[in-house]
This record gives C-alpha cells, structure tokens and sequence, in this order.
C-alpha cells in the first residue's frame, strides 16, 4: 500500500515581483521560485502549491490580498478558465515592456554573444480581433464550471462549441464570445451551435470517439473574404447538407465553404479531402499589393496586418539592392520569398512539406514573379555543394524555423552555404538565442527588432540580422 502524499503548503502574503518567460507570475519565498498564472506584479497573494521541485515551485493563487496597481479588469468572460489571453489583465503598455525584457534577457542569458542596442518592440494596432484563423472543437462533455458542480440541479445541456481546456484533451470550454477573430466568427460559431442543438445533431464525444459534429475552421482575411470549414466525424450527407445550406443561407459573407470528414484518432487535416460545398476552395490575402492564396490547410501567419510589417523588417534586413541570390528556409506557403522578390535577383524557397511547396508556386504565378524556386525537402539533405553550384550559392539567407528552432545540421549547412547576410525570424527567442550561439563562430548580431504578434499572450516574434564577422571588419 503506497503512502498518502504528504499535502502542499500553502504560501501567505506572497508578493509577486515579475514575469517569467512562458508568460505566468513570479514569486519569490525563501529559496523557491515559485510560478503562478493569472497574476500580476504587485498582487499580494495566498498561493497553493501544485508542484514542488528542490528550487522551483508551482501554484495558483487562491485568496487576493492586494490588487496591483498595475492590473487591469479582464474584458473576457472566459479569462482564467480558457486559457488564452493570459495577459489582458495587464495594459498593452505593461505586455510591450515585458516582452522586450524577455527578448533581452534570453539572448544575453542563453545566447551569450556580442549584442546591439536591442530596437524597442512594434506593438500591434490591433489589440482584439486581430487574428485570421481560429479552430473550435464539439464536445458532448463540456467543461463545468465549480458553481455547476456544487449545484444540486441535473445539467441537461452538456454540449459545448469551443477550446480545449490546457492539459486535459477531452474538456471543451463552451465559447460565447471570443475576443481574438473578427466577430462575424462569433456569429458562425454560436449559429452553428444553435442549429445543431435544435436539430440534435450529435457533438463530438472525444473519449469514446463517436458522433457527427467534430471541428471547425474559421478563417478571415483583410480581404473581406471568409472561409469555414465544417469537420465531420460520420459521413452523413442528409445531416451535413441540411447544416451547410442552413449556413450558406445565413451567411451569405462566407465566400469559401467547405467541408472535411475526419474519422482518425487526431484532428489534424493535412492527410484528409477538402470537399468544396459553396464558393471558392480558397480566400485571397493581400500584403503591399501582393495577393496570396489560402487553402484550407495553407500555413499562414495569423496576424495578417502585423504579418505586413514584420515581412517589411525582414526586407529592410535583408539589404537587398536586386543583385543577391536569396534563399529563404522553411519558407512554407512562400510568403516572404513572394514578398521579398522584386528586390532580389532570385529566390529559392526550401520547405520540407510538399503541398506547401505547390502554393508557394501557386502564389508566384498569381502574381507573376518570375524569379522564385522552389523546393520541397529536408534542407540539410538538398543544401549541398551539388545544389549551391547548379543553383548559386546565396548571398543572404532568411531563417523562419518552427518554435523548435534549428537543427544542428541545418545550421551546419548555413555555416556551409556562407551567406554574407543572414536574417533569422523566430517566434521562440529562446531557441532562437542557442542557434545565434552556434552561428557566433563566424556571424555577429548587427540588429534586434522584436515585434508582437499576439497580444494579451507572453509570445513574441524577433527578427534578428547577422554578417559575416569578416565583411563587417572590412566594412569598418
């Protein structure tokens, strides 16, 4: 018989004193440093521990003794129990700040190399409804809140349109308003919603995988125009075309209808048939005059108006005066290679997923840049001494690699292909400082410019400019 764990503490009168990078609170007590979510510096509160290691802790706060000054009211219904928009209880000011420290902090604490004056942080214009995709989920299980719980009351309606709850796969929080997309998604989602639940139309049971209604997609663009893609998991045509007619007549703004039908183990859709119900299988992005083409499953940055601004950086950093060859690394849908071209000689794409390679093509031809290739495959393996003499070898290399950041031998392969530029994007400056680390041998950091892509979250983007040191001493 195993023993009964002995209880947490619980920690009195703790005041918080700063941010930790992964976005929740920091407190200090004794040796510990102990991380709380949904705080802010300057709260003075009561924290049950959840987790203890030798020098960390984690815990939730549980009783507020004193309000920070620098809090603000959260404008969202779902906030501390959804998950997302940790920081909206902080002024979009106080985010900026922190992200910039952040920013700092992990490329001088991990990086470890000869760094500028870090350029201060573009915030976004848009503070709220500023994304372009979001994904909701059925469940026939939706999460309860505590009043629920503690209520004697029998719960008829368990059904829920929305997020998954952090950690806890089979929990779906039911959505009403949702802050981060244009409204017209709250429109789609509750209507969908209200329709099935009138209908009986089954929600999606994520534990004993059965049902008919499982996701959907909802994508917008500064266009105007607007994609749904409605996620069965049974193929039931009488049902499914009674909802999407029902939607295509309500919503006659949606002008890409489609429809997937999913009966795997995971939610992803790479692997399965787009079927096109009404209008286009697609929707246009425009970015400085450029059109791109977004299908159902193309990647593409989620903050279309700051995505603009970012790509201008880029531009800027890459110094481009017509004559370089470029090559631009986990280019994906081709996004920057199509926004960068007229400024470049050539530019050649690398991505390792192929249907990502086929829009990159896509999105030159609609917009008739002839100066662009692209490639599909693992970059460590394509990026030889056989390629950079067919194709030339580059005179800049822009770096947009996953959170992860780069594989060693991909930046082995950089180090071979001895760009004299190299402009790296990361949405994870952590990762980002290990790799500047790795390339310190022979580049050195000329510029920093963070930019915030997701407000009221602790991500940041960071785009980061290197020179070969030997031209930037023949510079001087």
């Amino acid at each position: 018989m195993s023993k009964n764990k002995k209880p947490l503490p619980l920690i009195e009168k703790a005041l918080v004193s700063g941010i930790a990078s992964e976005g929740k609170a920091i407190v200090r007590h004794n040796d510990w440093v102990i991380f709380v979510p949904y705080v802010v510096p300057g709260d003075i509160v009561d924290i049950q521990l959840t987790r203890k290691k030798n020098s960390y802790a984690e815990g939730r706060a549980v009783f507020f003794h004193t309000l920070s000054p620098q809090r603000q009211a959260a404008f969202c219904e779902h906030y501390g129990v959804c998950g997302g928009c940790q920081w909206q209880i902080l002024p979009y000011s106080e985010q900026l700040r922190y992200k910039q420290q952040q920013v700092v902090d992990l490329l001088t604490r991990i990086g470890k190399v000869e760094l500028p004056e870090i350029s201060t942080i573009i915030g976004s214009a848009k503070t709220e409804f500023y994304r372009n995709k979001l994904e909701f989920t059925f469940s026939n299980k939706r999460w309860m809140t505590e009043e629920e719980i503690r209520s004697e009351g029998t719960i008829n309606n368990r059904n829920a349109l929305g997020f998954h709850i952090p950690g806890m796969f089979d929990k779906v929080l039911d959505i009403n308003t949702c802050w981060l997309q244009d409204p017209v998604s709250n429109r789609i989602r509750n209507e969908i919603k209200s329709f099935a639940l009138i209908n009986d139309f089954p929600f999606f049971d994520l534990r004993n995988r059965e049902g008919l209604l499982r996701n959907i997609i909802i994508r917008t663009a500064t266009t105007g125009e607007i994609m749904l893609i409605v996620v069965f998991f049974e193929d039931d045509p009488p049902r499914r075309t009674f909802l999407l007619n029902h939607l295509a007549a309500q919503f006659p703004e949606i002008t890409s209808l489609l429809y997937i039908i999913n009966g795997k183990a995971n939610d992803t859709i790479t692997d399965l048939e787009v079927f096109c119900f009404k209008g286009k299988d697609f929707i246009l992005e425009v970015m400085d005059g450029l059109k791109f083409k977004i299908g159902a499953k193309s990647f593409f940055q989620t903050n279309s108006e700051q995505t603009c601004i970012l790509y201008r950086i880029v531009r800027d950093f890459a110094g481009l005066t017509g004559k370089e060859r470029v090559y631009d690394l986990y280019t994906g849908t081709g996004a920057i290679a199509n926004f960068i071209a007229k400024d470049a000689l050539q530019v050649t794409g690398i991505e390792y997923v192929p249907e990502a390679v086929d829009d990159a093509r896509i999105n030159s031809e609609l917009n008739e840049i002839s100066n662009t290739l692209f490639f599909a495959g693992d970059m460590k393996d394509l990026l030889d001494k056989a390629f950079l003499e067919k194709y030339g070898r580059p005179d800049v290399i822009i770096t947009d690699p996953p959170r992860t950041g780069m594989h060693d031998d991909v930046i082995k392969t950089i180090l071979f292909a001895e760009p004299q530029r190299i402009v790296y994007i990361s949405c994870n400056p952590a990762t980002q400082a290990r790799d500047l680390n790795a390339l310190d041998c022979r580049y050195k950091v000329i510029k920093v410019q963070p930019v915030d892509m997701f407000p009221h979250t602790h991500h940041v983007e960071n785009i980061v400019l290197l020179k070969k040191k030997q031209v930037e001493a023949q510079e001087k």
